[in-house]
């Protein structure tokens, strides 16, 4: 085999060491760029089809936080309206209970004129917390309330949840239907209190299974989410620990590169000396 020319316009050794010194540079500069990004793929440079299939993933876990936050708030609302509707609930049995006190005849006028009172103050609850169930400026207790859409998934699919205005409509209702000044007027209004329980009950039951169904579709998207980032984890993410490693044995190889360099360097002086 034949070996090295010895030569002093072409130094062989160095132009190899110089080689050497460029590719362990190169792939030094590849492992630190890794630990700093954390990706081992973070620009099209590193690897272009790679890059293009983690934009579009990228792409599509921005859109799936557009749709989350829509699942959100819509579940938001139901929540409120729910709580609501368990709140005037409530207030509706505890008017009840007046009320069949007040349909006793033998009670007095003094006791009359008390219950009285606790049944305005109780329908007047009910209306305030009607009226308080908004959230992100929408209320669907309010008569006349409709019912409004939610993003449901990327592709342009929604959920609603149904207006219950005949809540507000039948508390209206009731408060000017209400007599408490006698007994039998007592008793015909409880009649009027059972109807507006039922709407009560309906709308809870109505609002209890749009929220179920925003509640579960966030949470189905919350795992595609989720499942999305891990692919893109997986195609892109750079393994730290091999990184690390690598960026050592480069800077340990690109310095043994550099001695190489510099003494194939010295190597025609050496060549010179021989003629002196």
């Amino acid at each position: 085999m034949a070996g090295s020319i010895n030569s002093i316009n072409t130094n062989e050794g160095a132009y190899r060491a110089l080689s050497s010194t460029r590719s362990q540079s190169a792939a030094l500069q590849q492992a630190q760029k890794r630990l700093q990004t954390g990706l081992r793929v973070a620009d099209a440079a590193d690897d272009a089809s790679t890059f293009a299939v983690a934009q579009g993933l990228r792409g599509d876990l921005q859109s799936f936080t557009a749709v989350q936050s829509s699942l959100a708030n819509g579940a938001g609302l139901g929540s409120v309206t729910q709580a609501a509707l368990g709140q005037v609930s409530d207030l509706s049995n505890q008017l009840q209970q007046r009320l069949t006190q007040l349909s006793d005849g033998s009670i007095s006028a003094q006791q009359r004129a008390t219950y009285s009172a606790d049944v305005q103050s109780l329908t007047s609850q009910i209306q305030s917390t009607i009226q308080q169930a908004g959230f992100n400026g929408q209320n669907l207790l309010q008569a006349g309330a409709s019912g409004t859409s939610f993003l449901a998934d990327t592709n342009g699919g929604s959920l609603s949840v149904a207006g219950q205005g005949q809540v507000g409509t039948g508390a209206t209702t009731l408060q000017g239907t209400i007599d408490t000044s006698s007994a039998a007027a007592s008793q015909a209004s409880l009649g009027a209190l059972q109807n507006f329980q039922n709407t009560i009950a309906q709308a809870a039951a109505n609002n209890a299974a749009d929220t179920r169904s925003l509640v579960q579709q966030s949470n189905l998207t919350n795992s595609i989410s989720d499942a999305v980032t891990i692919g893109l984890g997986a195609q892109v993410d750079a393994n730290i620990g091999s990184s690390a490693a690598q960026a050592s044995a480069r800077q340990v190889g690109r310095q043994l590169a550099f001695t190489s360099l510099g003494l194939a360097n010295s190597q025609p002086s050496a060549l010179l000396g021989l003629t002196r």
